[in-house]
């Protein structure tokens, strides 16, 4: 019995022989680049991967789906590994090598870098028109390994014919809240990486202006240290409003917050899942 050759999984894995060279230059523009060290990078993966991966993402209709839906977002997750089709799976595989995340760890200048197969609050994302996911920094620990710290986001789009008037890209907020400081549309096969702190707010708060049958699709994956001895604060999500937002949106946003926390605290005690959060998020939500 013969076995055809394995192209797919020639054309899956990351361009290290493109990028690697480059890399000196993106790390320093990484640490350059305000109002916290971030890069966007455009043609990601080679194009066939990128396409493929676009070509098999999931179906919104599906029910492997978990729904974030309450007042400071509106979208879908996936992090479950062993439901991801084969090349979204792959590449997934490939960015927690132990090779690219030696990479990730020289372009941020974070050594020590762990990835996480597990990929909590991560994985497959998408909002369809009208989804949106209010300004926030991330959860700075792993909620079942305490001695986790979140360091790094890496997002990867994965969204063919992208029109920039639907709305969609990635804001960066200086740490005062005062303004938006960078700004990067979802386009197809562009990755942002950027450090996880306490100063890191970002989303992409107005609603989706993109047709029906078209969602915001990407692909999140998250990394982290492992401080033994270190004492971080353990924060959960931490959304903010806008200067602009006013005094009921503000009050609601920070309702909504602290009932994320309350979820947060209670995940790490008890082992909650997303599914479960979603539905008491929504019901909250609704009776707000």
């Amino acid at each position: 019995m013969s076995c055809a050759p394995a192209v797919a999984n020639q054309i899956l894995l990351f361009p290290y022989a493109k990028q690697g060279p480059e890399l000196a230059a993106l790390a320093h523009q990484y640490q350059d680049n305000r109002p916290f060290p971030h890069i966007r990078i455009a043609d990601f993966l080679d194009p066939e991967a990128a396409r493929a991966m676009a070509e098999e993402f999931p179906d919104p209709g599906t029910e492997a789906w978990t729904h974030y839906k309450h007042h400071n977002e509106n979208k879908l997750g996936l992090a479950k590994r062993d439901l991801f089709p084969p090349h979204l799976g792959e590449v997934t595989d490939e960015l927690n090598s132990p090779q690219f995340v030696s990479w990730l760890s020289e372009l941020t200048g974070i050594p020590g870098l762990l990835a996480d197969p597990t990929l909590e609050g991560g994985g497959l994302h998408q909002s369809g028109h009208g989804g949106f996911l209010n300004l926030h920094t991330d959860f700075s620990n792993h909620h079942y390994h305490k001695n986790w710290r979140r360091r790094v986001n890496l997002v990867l789009y994965l969204n063919p014919g992208w029109q920039e008037e639907w709305g969609g890209a990635i804001e960066f907020w200086e740490k005062s809240m005062c303004r938006c400081a960078a700004k990067y549309p979802p386009f197809f096969n562009h990755a942002v990486i950027f450090t996880t702190c306490e100063g890191s707010f970002h989303g992409f708060p107005d609603p989706l202006r993109c047709p029906p049958g078209v969602s915001r699709k990407s692909l999140a994956l998250y990394y982290y240290t492992v401080e033994q001895n270190a004492k971080f604060s353990g924060q959960s999500t931490d959304y903010r409003a806008r200067p602009d937002d006013g005094l009921l949106e503000s009050a609601l946003i920070w309702l909504d917050k602290e009932a994320v926390d309350l979820y947060s605290r209670a995940k790490s005690r008890f082992g909650f899942s997303d599914k479960f959060a979603s539905s008491i998020l929504g019901l909250l939500s609704r009776k707000k």
